[in-house]
């Protein structure tokens, strides 16, 4: 906790020093919102995307970024399902999941996934123990979201060297943000799948007492081991629930600043379809937020935000016998001043962050990593310009010091001091009113993370024996990127094309032997674990994502359109060989239908073959997910009552996630109809 008290305290030092630079300007609108279903943070890039919803993760003021930022809403992830923030995103263009679980898939963007990809909570770590192990699930359910946003390219400098594939924010009301207005609004859902026989719920509510926003949600979630083409996939099980309490306190003329907290309790218990253990998780975590208005002039806004989180699982035998317990403490701080015109720079952000990590495993897989500890320090930059109408050019740069300590295999206590830098220069030209071209390009330095430097052992979860490096390098991304933004009355395209040279690429290669828990290891197959050694080396990943809606009927209240999209990436080391567990291609299409009463949607996708695979890894058939979802609204008076009925991989085809570690043994759950009530007031 001293971590965010001196990152507190240092902000607040900020304050008078930055009220003395205030020039007269117009004042920042208040901060209020009309409803709960829309409340999002007003901190962030404010562009709209093809839908009109606002993205708020890339920037910290309102500029559209060159690269694409994707946005899942509140609907999408009632109707999606899933225990997993990975499952919510299925069908963003270049996210994919590594499947492990269903109660531990993490997202990945670009064939990037764990350390490369950060997860967040309203812009703050999830602080947990996801990118130890594919395993370990990640404490943020989906359930408790209002939307998530992806951020990929140059503007996840703002979140860290791990945020070098991309961002996940998941964005929800916890600590209020806005003031509402009205006192009180909520919503309650209920959900039933038939793949597992789940049963779901959740309850939010928002109210206002004067100048004090308050927050209350929690949600619940048991599902058994799910159906698959093939008979029932053992051990696959999930149960979780969680409740958080938050408020918020809004202050100045018009209530323009505000700070609050809120305090969040996760809970879950998930089987490991490719083992016999299951995990029981928990994590305790405190967030405060705050918001500055400086009242104009050259300093804007000063926003400071702080998380501490307390996080453990056991992995249990069958009989609730404890083999190993992973703990992880947390403190994540970030400060960030806003700024308005400085000459021909039209908006820009300074910040700095600060994050301590405190991780240790008891128990039987103790020796896979040894108690560690990492601090991180950080100051970015962000500039946005305008040249004339249509041009925007943007640059950033970060400095990231990182201090880690462990013991590797050696036995030896070591300790590594990185200090990766990291810039972005990017460019949005406008042509005309209906299409945009972006280009970037970057340059981004990533640390090597705790396990890639000190993993000494096994780990029964994914059946491995891994042997990280305490010698590696910092890892190097040198990318480019274009992208193509088409928005006319009935026509909307995004797509991007990408290109990034590693050096000194990290990754976990399997060897093609097996060992046994002491780490004995032979050629072949005769142990229980794969032997997976960290190395680094050259590597090269590039490929394209795009999506497209064509509005055949549009009018006031009813459109119906078709849809398509498409993502590919192909990763390869120098030299030879493939990089590991990287997704197929996909392509599909569908339709999707809305009106007042009634919306309904098809969508098919095809996931192509994986055969440049890793080495020692194994090739995945192709399949096909065919989804169709109606939802009704029948009372005209309460919009927010809504029935919805969704049907996922209707052509029940055998489905295996080539990143997955464990996919010759795991099949992707089989047909599944899907059923949801929503009631929510407006």
């Amino acid at each position: 906790m001293k971590y965010l008290f001196l990152l507190g305290a240092a902000s607040a030092a900020l304050v008078p020093a930055a009220a003395q630079a205030q020039q007269a300007a117009p004042a920042t609108p208040p901060a209020v919102s009309s409803d709960t279903d829309q409340q999002t943070d007003q901190r962030g890039d404010q562009h709209a995307d093809q839908h009109g919803d606002v993205i708020v993760t890339a920037l910290p003021f309102g500029a559209e970024t060159p690269t694409i930022a994707s946005r899942v809403n509140r609907n999408d992830i009632l109707t999606s399902g899933g225990s997993s923030i990975a499952d919510a995103l299925a069908n963003v263009p270049g996210i994919s999941a590594t499947g492990f679980a269903p109660g531990a898939s993490r997202p990945i963007i670009r064939g990037q996934d764990a350390t490369r990809v950060r997860v967040l909570e309203n812009g703050s770590s999830s602080s947990d123990v996801s990118d130890i192990g594919p395993d370990h699930g990640m404490p943020i359910d989906p359930l408790s979201a209002r939307s998530i946003e992806v951020v990929r390219g140059a503007a996840a400098l703002r979140y860290g060297s791990q945020a070098i594939g991309g961002v996940v924010n998941v964005v929800n009301n916890r600590v209020p943000m806005t003031l509402p207005t009205r006192d009180l609004s909520g919503e309650l859902t209920g959900a039933f799948d038939s793949v597992s026989n789940t049963g779901e719920g959740t309850a939010l509510m928002d109210g206002r007492a004067g100048d004090i926003a308050v927050h209350a949600d929690g949600f619940y979630r048991d599902a058994g081991d799910y159906d698959t083409p093939l008979g029932r996939q053992g051990n696959s099980f999930f149960r979780g629930y969680g409740e958080t309490v938050g408020a918020s306190y809004f202050f100045g003329a018009d209530k323009d600043s505000h700070v609050g907290a809120a305090i969040e309790q996760y809970n879950a218990k998930y089987g490991i379809p490719s083992d016999t253990t299951y995990i029981d998780m928990r994590q305790t975590k405190v967030l405060t937020r705050g918001s500055f208005a400086l009242g104009g002039g050259a300093l804007q806004t000063l926003n400071v935000d702080g998380s501490y989180a307390d996080y453990t699982h056991d992995e249990d035998d069958p009989d609730g016998t404890i083999l190993t317990t992973f703990r992880n403490k947390e403190a994540d701080g970030h400060a960030e001043l806003v700024f308005g015109a400085l000459g021909p720079v039209a908006n820009s952000a300074l910040g700095v962050e600060i994050q301590h990590r405190d991780f240790q495993a008891l128990g039987e897989d103790s020796s896979y990593l040894f108690p560690t500890t990492t601090d991180t320090q950080a100051a970015y930059l962000f500039t946005d310009t305008p040249i004339g109408d249509a041009l925007h050019l943007q640059a950033s740069g970060r400095v990231e010091h990182v201090h880690v300590a462990g013991t590797p295999a050696s036995d030896a206590f070591t300790t590594r001091d990185y200090t990766p830098l990291s810039g972005s220069v990017g460019a949005l030209y406008n042509i005309g009113a209906a299409v945009k071209l972006g280009f970037n390009a970057s340059s981004t330095g990533r640390a090597p993370a705790i396990t890639e430097l000190f993993a000494r052992g096994g780990h029964d979860g994914p059946n491995t024996f891994e042997t990280g490096d305490p010698t590696l390098k910092i890892e190097r991304s040198n990318s480019l990127e274009a992208t193509l933004r088409v928005n006319t009355s009935r026509f909307s395209f995004e797509g991007s094309l990408y290109s990034s040279w590693f050096k000194n690429y990290i990754f976990g290669q399997l060897t093609g032997r097996s060992c046994d828990d002491d780490g004995v290891c032979a050629d072949g197959d005769s142990g229980e674990l794969r032997e997976l050694n960290y190395r680094q080396q050259g590597a090269w990943f590039r490929g394209v994502e795009a999506q497209a809606h064509f509005d055949i009927v549009k009018t006031d209240t009813t459109r119906f359109a078709i849809r398509a999209l498409a993502d590919y990436t192909r990763a390869t080391l120098d030299g030879d060989g493939n990089v590991p567990r990287i997704p197929p291609y996909r392509a599909g299409g569908g339709f999707d239908y809305q009106s007042p009463k009634i919306d309904a949607g098809v969508l098919f996708v095809h996931s192509g073959r994986q055969d440049k695979y890793g080495a020692f890894d194994t090739p995945t058939p192709g399949y096909n997910q065919l989804t169709a979802q109606i939802s009704l609204r029948p009372l005209s008076a309460h919009p927010g009552v809504q029935l919805s009925l969704v049907g996922q991989n209707l052509t029940n085809d055998i489905q295996r996630n080539a990143a997955a570690l464990n996919r010759d043994d795991v099949v992707l759950p089989g047909r599944n109809i899907r059923l949801v009530l929503k009631l929510a007031t407006f």
